[in-house]
Parts: structure tokens; C-alpha cells; sequence
């Protein structure tokens, strides 16, 4: 295509490019330390022999159609039956992803007259869920419930009277750090609020046999959790899980869910396999902490880097050629680990996004924090 028939775009680009913000897709390559398939399953013999069983007992690889047509497959409910009783909660509905389930949560849930209270580093789907809803949305300090609360007293000062949603994610993706989901309950409940968890990075890793950050609140009628599919469950899609009447709406009222094609149910009879093993096998779950732990340990001893909570190890480099720079030599020496820049981060913070996944080994962790010690003294 000629570069003169869209001119602003393609000055936009090399904008893009001038800055080190230009992205574009590479292969994988190299050792894991990129990927959310933080217990290995995405490729594993498990669910390839789930997807040869479910196959062979006649499940369809496609839906069809919407859930509200034909699309709605046996499997659907016998995952969604599961996820709830898994995850403790009333009901559960799957979706066809993270950013779906969002979407149809903030768009349709929140209604004029009510606010969205969400913490300031959010996700992308989150924000684009509030644009397309009709709720006031106002963000809060990151982490910080006392902030919160003062958001909540000014609204209602100024005249707010309807429902409060508090939003925040378990784990957060880029800095790997955790909610205070224990504080921010209490203030739920204190403000007959509605906790919204995003338990994205949390489930699978965090909580009772990997039931996420937020298992000890989630059977309350006031906390609405999303446990996406893709990333330690190693498949696709998301369970959107909480009260009967707040799944009843979203089936009702999310136009991402009702006028989507439904997840393939040969996915749904995947992530059945996923939570079953999950809950056979906690042995997962362990390992992958001793992992995370050695990465903690590797990264202080090699690079003097301390402060990690999780299997997201976030190391700020700052300007965003350098970060690519630096990102690129590491790939150079075999291990795949990417660069994160604005506007996914904030301006000044771009990083290195490593994360500890079961894809990988001790020994190739240490060497991974090594080699990393080299690049970062090169570059200081």
C-alpha cells in the first residue's frame, strides 16, 4: 500500500517510531518470561487430552451464534455451574474474554445517577466499559482506601445518591503489585457499595487452590469478581462471577454478551479442565510459588532489585528507547521478555514486564537475573 493514501496515519506511525512507541508483532522465541500462563497449562499434555476427550464425546469446536440463539452449548452451563461452585459465588457467566467481561460489567451494570470509583491504574477494558456506560466515573489513588472513602464522601456531599461500584484488579498487570481487597470490602460494605475485582493475574496463583486474591469475599452479595480464562487457566474467554440478579442483567442489558457469537464450547469444556485441575491438583499452584520466590530472591542477589509481591516482576527503566534497547538485548540472549512504554504505563516508567511462569526453570531464572545484572550496568 502506498504510504501517500493515508498520510496522517502514516506520519502518526513515525511519530510512533521517533519516540520508541512504534509496536509491531514478533514471533516467540526463546525462554518464557513474557506470557501470563503462569502454571504452564496453556500447552500442556492436560488440556490436549481434555481437547481430544471433549472432541471425541461430539463437543463443537463453534458455537453458532449468540448464547441467545443457538449458541448457547451444553458445556457453557456446565462451566458456568462449575466456576460458581469453584469460586464460591451465587452464579457465573462466561464471556469471550477479560476485556469482553469489562466491557459488558461497566457498561451495563453502573447505572445514570450512580459512580464508578476505580483505582488509578485500572485496566484499558475497564475505561472503555465506563465510556460506553452512563455512570460517573472518578479514579482514586492507586491502592489507597483512604482516598476512596474521601471520593466517597465528597460525592454524596455534593449530591450523589445513587449506587456506588467500586473498581479495582487483584493483581495488578504491569506493576504485579496486590489490592488491599480485604480494605476495600469493608469499605464496600460500609457505603452499600458493589466491589468489582479483577482477578485477571490473581486466579490460578493467589488464594485457595487458586481461587484468586479476592476468595474470602467473593460469596458476598456486594462483590462481583472476573476470573479471566487465558492466563493461568491456559485457554480463552472469562467468568464473570457474583449474584444471580447482577449475571441475570448482564444477559439482559451487555451488549457484549448479547450480540457476540458465544465462546467455542470446545474452550468451555477446556477451562472445565483447567478449574478441575486446579482443584485435584494444588501441587501447581506450589510449585509455581517456589518459583516466583526464587525469581524475588535472584533478582535482589543479581540486580539489587527488592519489592516484588508476585509473579510480576516490573524493572523501571524509564526512557523508552533505552527500555526497547534493553528488552531487545535480552531477547538477543534467549530470553523472551518484552518492553512495556505509554500509554500502557505511565510517562517515564517504561519497563521491563518479566514474569514467573512454570514454562521455565530455576536455573534458567538465575541465568535470566545474570545476564540482566550485565545489560542494566551497560546501561546505567
Amino acid at each position: 500500500m502506498s504510504t501517500g493514501v493515508f498520510p496522517r496515519h502514516q506520519q502518526a506511525l513515525e511519530a510512533l517510531k521517533s519516540r520508541g512507541r512504534y509496536r509491531s508483532l514478533i514471533p516467540r522465541a526463546g525462554h518464557d518470561f513474557s506470557s501470563n500462563d503462569y502454571l504452564g497449562l496453556a500447552g500442556s499434555d492436560l488440556l490436549r487430552d481434555a481437547a481430544i476427550a471433549a472432541l471425541a464425546r461430539g463437543v463443537p469446536v463453534g458455537a453458532g451464534g449468540s448464547r441467545l440463539l443457538r449458541g448457547n452449548d451444553s458445556e457453557h452451563q456446565l462451566l458456568e455451574s462449575e466456576a460458581a461452585d469453584f469460586f464460591g459465588t451465587q452464579t457465573a457467566l462466561f464471556i469471550n474474554g477479560g476485556f469482553t467481561g469489562n466491557m459488558a460489567i461497566f457498561s451495563a451494570l453502573p447505572q445514570q445517577g450512580d459512580l464508578v470509583l476505580y483505582d488509578a491504574l485500572i485496566h484499558a477494558s475497564t475505561h472503555d466499559g465506563m465510556r460506553l456506560g452512563r455512570a460517573q466515573n472518578q479514579s482514586f489513588a492507586h491502592n489507597d482506601v483512604g482516598a476512596a472513602q474521601a471520593a466517597i464522601t465528597q460525592w454524596r456531599t455534593e449530591g450523589g445518591a445513587g449506587q456506588i461500584w467500586i473498581a479495582a484488579e487483584a493483581v495488578y498487570s504491569m506493576d504485579g503489585d496486590c489490592a488491599p481487597l480485604e480494605a476495600l470490602s469493608e469499605l464496600a460494605n460500609r457505603e452499600n457499595a458493589v466491589l468489582v475485582v479483577d482477578e485477571a493475574h490473581s486466579t490460578g496463583v493467589f488464594g485457595d487452590l487458586g481461587r484468586g486474591l479476592g476468595h474470602g469475599v467473593a460469596h458476598l452479595p456486594n462483590v462481583l469478581s472476573l476470573h479471566t480464562c487465558g492466563k493461568a487457566l491456559g485457554v480463552s474467554g472469562a467468568l464473570i462471577c457474583g449474584a444471580s440478579a447482577l449475571i441475570e442483567t448482564l444477559i439482559n442489558k451487555a451488549r457484549a454478551f448479547i450480540f457476540a457469537t458465544a465462546p467455542s464450547p470446545l474452550n468451555a469444556a477446556l477451562v472445565r479442565a483447567a478449574l478441575a485441575e486446579l482443584a485435584e491438583n494444588p501441587s501447581r499452584q506450589a510449585q509455581v510459588w517456589d518459583m516466583i520466590h526464587h525469581a524475588h530472591s535472584e533478582a535482589e542477589a543479581h540486580c539489587g532489585l527488592t519489592g516484588f509481591e508476585t509473579q510480576i516482576l516490573p524493572v523501571i527503566i524509564g526512557d523508552d528507547k533505552l527500555t526497547m534497547t534493553t528488552a531487545q538485548a535480552m531477547q538477543d540472549r534467549g530470553f523472551d521478555i518484552r518492553g512495556i512504554r505509554p500509554p500502557t504505563v505511565p510517562r517515564g516508567t517504561a519497563r521491563l514486564r518479566i514474569s514467573v511462569t512454570l514454562n521455565t526453570s530455576k536455573q534458567v531464572i538465575s541465568a535470566l537475573f545474570a545476564d540482566l545484572a550485565n545489560e542494566l550496568e551497560t546501561t546505567a
